[in-house]
């Protein structure tokens, strides 16, 4: 029986050990590209690229990313989890292991991306001296990467390889392409303008730029955007993309992101505004109001780099209420400290809660509207006392505590993110509803415990969070998506 288990426990770690060699799903998105970039050594800052570059691939929700700084290391069997390959590397050479891994990586039928100067690392040519100043060029121990990319510099070097930095157009050369179909006939560009460089016979250019010879330029159209196909797969490369600025330009981001999934999987599902900053044709409107507390000017940062979100700021609540907005926004976040609103302004305010819109309370705007008892025990479902009540103490504050937040029931805001370790302010002596649904609390004991809620309102979603009194809380990743996700919960996008 012994020798049974024995064999028993060894078949079943070994068929663990074999899944986990094998069958890698569980650790990349359902149905998405897998990506890996590949960095760590560069002439232009890849510091700041490379996670730009993911940035720009994980916003379009198509694609599952990682980074390697490492590359001499690859191997074929490293690399086999990927569709495809973006190069932001313009160094040492790897090694004839990890370069015939990419090779045959392309050639079995997967993608490469090359972008902007990583062209010249591996282009065939080894570059001498300063990639802006080259000294000479010599034959790279890689030749086949140039086969690979489809063109590269000539062995005679140009003076420079590319004019002053400036604003010019980039004219869609194939329209019909997967990549640049339906961006239109240009797009601008801010950036370095490569010049003289030698394409293979079958290279296919899908973009161009004039070089202005009153720029340093050769006074011919250039390359900007090509692809090439080597052995079974799919080679994407463009000279733009010489830092993050240039890569913020939106026809930067359409076609890099475009680009990549061509080279993936041989065609673009992703529109051509993918990945851009546009806004979403009905992204949340949200009014947030302050007024009446001092706070740090890091408070907006909150509300900023949601293409799903659209916010408006009111300085003081007579301001956002001064006129009805039910139909103007989704959702009002307060964060004033407000006792003064007068009967126009208390209708509209009652009015927008009543409609079904959504309401956050946050940190000090739990102490509006001492007097008004519909506010404070019918919709927020708690207030901090400014002041004795009868017996009723005031209630106390306490700066700079260290916190320790957890889950005080299962919810959409909440999943995923406690423990919160944080150092904020604290309130005790509140007036806290016994019917609200408490969603985070903590055992600091300059706290009253609760410190999100959800009220039992049953006209609106009404959600009330003590958190939030400076920077530290501002900056505080965990923070940051819990007031996002109360503000999308509170429009009932997202969840129940």
């Amino acid at each position: 029986m012994k020798r049974l288990l024995t064999i028993a426990c060894v078949l079943i770690a070994f068929s663990i050990l074999t899944l986990s060699a094998t069958d890698l799903s569980p650790f990349f998105r359902p149905d998405a590209v897998r990506v890996l970039i590949l960095s760590g050594r560069n002439n232009h800052d890849w510091r700041t690229t490379t996670p730009y570059l993911k940035e720009l691939l994980l916003r379009t929700g198509r694609f599952d990313v990682r980074v390697c700084e490492e590359p001499a290391g690859m191997t074929s069997e490293s690399l086999a989890p990927y569709h495809v390959l973006v190069l932001d590397y313009c160094g040492p050479s790897w090694g004839s292991t990890a370069e015939q891994a990419v090779a045959q990586f392309v050639k079995g039928g997967k993608g490469l991306v090359v972008v902007h100067g990583a062209i010249y690392g591996f282009s065939g040519l080894e570059v001498l001296g300063d990639g802006h100043k080259p000294t000479g060029i010599k034959e790279s121990p890689w030749g086949e990467f140039r086969q690979m990319v489809g063109g590269g510099w000539k062995t005679t070097p140009p003076k420079r390889f590319h004019g002053d930095r400036h604003s010019f157009t980039v004219k869609i050369a194939d329209s019909s392409h997967p990549i640049t179909k339906d961006l239109g006939a240009s797009f601008a560009a801010t950036d370095e303008l490569y010049h003289q460089m030698e394409l293979l016979p079958d290279t296919k250019v899908l973009a161009t730029a004039f070089d202005d010879p009153k720029r340093g330029g050769t006074g011919q159209p250039e390359p900007m955007l090509w692809v090439n196909q080597h052995g079974q797969g799919r080679v994407f490369y463009t000279a733009l993309g010489h830092e993050v600025p240039a890569m913020q330009e939106s026809g930067f981001i359409a076609t890099f992101v475009r680009g990549t999934e061509w080279a993936a999987t041989g065609k673009t599902a992703l529109p051509p505004d993918a990945g851009c900053n546009a806004q979403v044709s009905k992204p949340l409107r949200l009014l947030v109001v302050t007024g009446g507390h001092a706070y740090e000017s890091s408070f907006y940062s909150l509300f900023d780099g949601y293409r799903d979100l659209a916010w408006d700021h009111a300085a003081t609540n007579q301001e956002a209420f001064k006129n009805d907005i039910t139909g103007k926004y989704d959702v009002v976040l307060m964060y004033d400290m407000s006792q003064n609103l007068d009967d126009k302004g208390r209708k509209n305010l009652q009015a927008f809660v009543e409609a079904g819109k959504g309401l956050v309370v946050l940190h000090h705007a739990i102490a509006n509207y001492q007097t008004w008892a519909w506010w404070s025990k019918e919709v927020v479902g708690g207030r901090y006392l400014l002041q004795k009540e009868g017996d009723t103490p005031g209630s106390t504050y306490k700066h700079d505590e260290e916190l320790v937040v957890e889950n005080a029931a299962q919810h959409a805001i909440t999943a995923g993110l406690a423990p919160i370790h944080i150092w904020d302010e604290t309130y005790k002596g509140m007036w806290i509803s016994p019917t609200v649904k408490v969603l985070l609390k903590t055992g600091n004991p300059t706290s009253d415990g609760p410190v999100a809620w959800i009220s039992p309102y049953e006209k609106s979603r009404v959600v009330c969070v003590q958190l939030g009194h400076d920077g530290k809380a501002y900056r505080h990743p965990a923070f940051r998506e819990l007031v996002r996700r109360t503000i999308f919960w509170t429009a009932g996008r997202l969840g129940k």
